[in-house]
């Protein structure tokens, strides 16, 4: 098995597991990734999604191994996992474990927080092979500063993981033995939200600057008085006045 799902407390962790080829993306692990994530968004109990992965490299992109004799990338169903993980109604959190290039680069870019060690690198290699980073620039454009875009595009060059941050790929960079510590605290603060109103919210950070003001005004207005009367907004209002947990923040599981 090259991915691994385990769920608890309202938190579904998918592991890719192929250290040895640097969690390279194969047709076997981009197989097993998207039915670990069909999973994990069918579960109810489910309100988040953790993507990590073992050993030093979070993911090297495609596994160049693989690759057909006409020279086309073996991608499989990776359009459809950029799309799953993109478009997820769930919070998706990716925990690099490490260096990430290429193709991996489009899975961090999709999810909604990406946390890496501050030791960790990138690249966009693919102009070094003569390929384009095609598929992985639909998530990753609508990531990066366009200056940065092009600069790291163009050149291919390595840039740590503080760099990562400024120019929007990742959320945050920490020491090494803090990943655990911030994933833990995005992922609390997430277990609190409705899960409507994170689907909802989600979709308003990325519609809502295109819209023109007054249209915006006049479809968040709406939207606003219809989450107040709405069952879960309800449910909130109510938790808040009574002073306890809203319904949807999953219980804790004994120690």
């Amino acid at each position: 098995m090259l991915v691994r799902l385990e769920t608890g407390g309202g938190v579904a962790t998918i592991t890719l597991d192929s250290p040895a080829n640097r969690n390279a993306l194969s047709t076997r692990l981009l197989g097993e990734l998207d039915d670990a994530l069909a999973r994990a968004l069918a579960d109810d109990a489910v309100r988040v999604l953790v993507l990590t992965a073992t050993g030093p490299v979070f993911c090297s992109g495609a596994d160049l191994k693989e690759q057909a004799p006409s020279g086309a990338p073996v991608t499989g169903a990776f359009p459809r996992i950029l799309s799953t993980v993109w478009d997820s109604p769930k919070p998706v959190i990716c925990r690099l474990n490490g260096t990430a290039r290429a193709g991996g680069l489009g899975l961090v870019a999709a999810c909604d927080f990406a946390v890496a060690p501050d030791s960790a690198t990138f690249a966009f290699s693919e102009v070094r092979l003569g390929v384009v980073p095609a598929m992985i620039a639909v998530t990753v454009l609508r990531r990066l500063d366009p200056r940065a875009a092009s600069e790291y595009f163009l050149t291919g060059e390595v840039f740590d993981a503080p760099r990562a941050v400024e120019i929007g790929l990742l959320t945050r960079a920490v020491p090494a033995g803090d990943l655990d510590t911030t994933v833990g605290h995005y992922t609390g603060m997430l277990l609190r939200g409705g899960p409507e109103s994170l689907a909802i919210t989600k979709q308003l950070v990325r519609t809502v600057p295109a819209l023109p003001v007054d249209e915006g005004l006049r479809r968040m207005s709406e939207l606003s008085a219809e989450r107040f009367t709405s069952p879960e907004g309800q449910e909130g209002i109510r938790a808040f006045m009574e002073k306890r947990p809203a319904s949807w923040i999953p219980a804790e599981e004994p120690s």
